[in-house]
């Protein structure tokens, strides 16, 4: 990272002073950027005995429209006394003149991201086993709040969210076509749309929903058997539709009977091994806990699917466009084609659960 883009991320004595008046003055402190992450900045910031991490958007354009991180503290300091995970908010500050942006504050957890393999005390099918049930419980747990009690009743539009999703979707792959079909065209993903405005459920249960929930957005705490102590990166949260949630998270979890992923940059193989749940154990797990039924499986699913294919092919665009020098952006230009592919072969029947 540059001296420029931190300086851009952070000015150190009006942060500084900020914490001082908001946390109390202390004589040792620390800033750091967090280089994990593809979307909200992440600092770790030591204040004296305290661990704390702050989040704000990405410099640039951007961080007025997207990236709301006072939504993400809204919804974060609302589930803090429920029993959802989720590190304890602290401040949240929408003065621009302290860093450039929004941002909020909260304390750090200590435990493990599991990103790119399982801690070694994880690593026997007792524990792998918990893992999973973890993530799935948590989800469930999300979707049995009552969100009106805990103050969230203004905070999406639960009814037409499924709609909205494929629309949304629908719209941000138009935009990376304008571009990547002088390239390639994936004539996959325009049957996959089609399939999808026919087939979007009527109805579906109004719960709040995270928006990004997958392996590696928890932690897990230090010690075993695995318990999951957080929940990261609420800025996708919602009210909406629950099986959108789950069709997310499987969409990211491995069964050893797979065939190789078509994101290998941001999919990891280790829930493959003994011990952790298929895909059809976890959705049992969420039915039993929830008492939903994950009707319409197929069509969430490949919704998922269709929604990271859509990732892609913006990535693509940026790419082409010079507007990144991310190595995974060029590998769009297939892993786009077989994700609507993998998408297809849900919606045929081709990859059960």
């Amino acid at each position: 990272m540059s001296e420029n883009y931190y300086e851009r991320l952070v000015d150190e004595d009006a942060l500084v002073a900020y914490l001082g008046e908001h946390l109390g003055e202390v004589d040792e402190y620390d800033i750091a950027r967090h280089q994990e992450g593809h979307s909200n900045e992440t600092l770790f910031v030591t204040w004296g005995d305290r661990e704390l991490v702050i989040r704000r958007p990405p410099p640039g354009e951007t961080a007025d429209t997207a990236h709301d991180v006072i939504r993400e503290y809204r919804v974060t300091n609302a589930v803090a006394d429920t029993d959802v995970p989720v590190p304890t908010p602290v401040l949240a500050c929408e003065d621009h003149d302290v860093i450039g942006s929004d941002f909020y504050v909260m304390e750090q957890l200590e435990g493990d991201v599991l990103r790119e393999d399982e801690p070694e005390r994880f690593a026997d099918p007792d524990h792998r086993e918990r893992v999973g049930e973890e993530l799935v419980d948590t989800l469930a747990t999300i979707h049995d709040l009552d969100y009106e009690a805990i103050g969230l009743e203004e905070f999406g539009r639960p009814e037409g969210y499924t709609q909205r999703q494929v629309d949304r979707w629908g719209k941000q792959l138009s935009w990376a076509f304008e571009v990547t079909e002088d390239e390639r065209e994936v004539p996959d993903l325009h049957e996959v749309g089609d399939w999808l405005r026919d087939n979007v459920p009527d109805e579906h249960p109004h719960t709040l929903v995270h928006g990004d929930y997958k392996l590696d957005n928890v932690m897990f705490g230090p010690g075993t058997p695995p318990e999951l102590i957080g929940v990261f990166d609420w800025e996708m949260a919602t009210l909406g539709d629950p099986r959108a949630d789950l069709g997310w998270m499987l969409s990211y979890w491995r069964d050893a009977k797979d065939p190789d992923p078509e994101l290998p940059e941001l999919v990891t193989r280790f829930m493959e091994r003994e011990g952790y749940p298929t895909r059809r154990e976890l959705v049992d797990r969420w039915e039993s806990r929830t008492g939903y039924e994950f009707e319409h499986e197929r069509f969430y699913r490949a919704l998922a699917v269709y929604k990271l294919a859509g990732l892609g092919e913006m990535f693509f665009r940026r790419y082409l466009e010079g507007n990144s020098d991310d190595p995974m952006y060029p590998k769009m230009r297939d892993r786009v084609p077989a994700l609507a592919a993998r998408a297809k072969r849900i919606i045929e029947g081709d990859e059960p659960l």
